[in-house]
């Protein structure tokens, strides 16, 4: 213990006669040659070291830099999103804006019906539901918001500025169901607009629109305009139902039948109005339009001179 303590100490004589020599020969200018050769070899370790410290300090930099641009992404993208839903609820106030428009438009051109504005709540999902215990009955419907509460009640006809959309089958406090004339246990009275021709229009389980019953000597014709004639009391006179795309006509049967597209959009229905009243007429005993004959130009001579 003594021993170690006693070698210790002469260390650091040594080490104190050595660091007094050394600062002698320093003052001398003696270690000028061994003090350039170890700055010399160590100026590369020394610029290593600076280097790697600024490459860190740009590394810090550049990692703080990439947080700010993420976080300004971040919020550009939100920015950006708030305007595409933006975006999305102004242009479909525009479309509302339209079909409102257009239904008043409609109201104000048909005075005499009193129409009550109904928004599509839902549909029937695959427009073609099984329902009752007829798996072959197949049902189109729509469902709207307005019902028995509102004056709603059932076979009350709905149409939308377009043309004839259904009839009403069954109404709750806020909201009935509207049968569409597509719909095979449909059928409404109808006529063609230029030769005053009737039938009755009525859909198929597909969804296809057929004006039937017309007698064989009427003359129908693609591209005829198909409106309610209000035979029975069910429908006003005058709605447009479609036009004719193709005539089936067999001179062995007593009837002929044309195929119908409808005016009506009905799988983008999403304003109707409900007809509460009207004034039931026929419009069958109408006289059928003649065509006139263009007057004819007759030249006068002209005298010879």
């Amino acid at each position: 213990m003594y021993s170690s303590n006693r070698n210790r100490n002469t260390i650091l004589v040594l080490l104190f006669v050595v660091a007094l020599l050394l600062l002698g020969l320093h003052a001398a200018g003696q270690l000028q040659p061994l003090e350039n050769f170890a700055l010399g070899w160590m100026m590369p370790l020394l610029r290593g070291i600076l280097g790697m410290g600024d490459a860190a300090e740009m590394a810090t930099g550049s990692f703080a830099d990439v947080n700010a641009l993420r976080e300004q992404l971040k919020q550009l993208q939100g920015e950006v999103n708030e305007l595409t839903i933006m975006r999305v609820r102004i242009r479909e106030l525009e479309n509302e804006n339209m079909l409102l428009r257009q239904q008043l438009a409609y109201k104000q051109s048909n005075p005499d019906f009193d129409l009550l504005g109904a928004a599509v709540l839902q549909r029937n999902p695959d427009l073609a539901r099984v329902i009752g215990q007829d798996p072959s009955n197949l049902a189109r419907y729509v469902i709207i918001d307005q019902g028995s509460a509102e004056g709603v009640k059932n076979a009350m006809p709905v149409v939308t500025p377009r043309g004839l959309v259904g009839r009403v089958t069954q109404t709750g406090t806020h909201w009935a169901k509207v049968l569409l004339i597509t719909d095979a246990s449909s059928a409404v009275n109808a006529v063609v607009q230029s030769t005053r021709a009737t039938g009755v229009v009525q859909g198929d389980v597909n969804g296809v629109l057929t004006i039937k019953y017309v007698p064989q000597g009427e003359a129908i014709k693609t591209g005829d305009l198909i409106l309610t004639s209000g035979l029975g009391g069910n429908f006003p006179k005058r709605l447009v139902i479609g036009q004719v795309t193709d005539v089936h006509k067999r001179d062995i049967e007593l009837f002929q039948e044309a195929t119908i597209a409808p005016t009506v959009d009905f799988a983008r229905l999403e304003f109707v109005l409900v007809l509460k009243k009207f004034t039931p007429s026929d419009i069958t005993q109408e006289p059928t339009p003649t065509p006139t004959a263009a007057p004819t130009r007759t030249r006068t001579p002209t005298p010879k001179p």
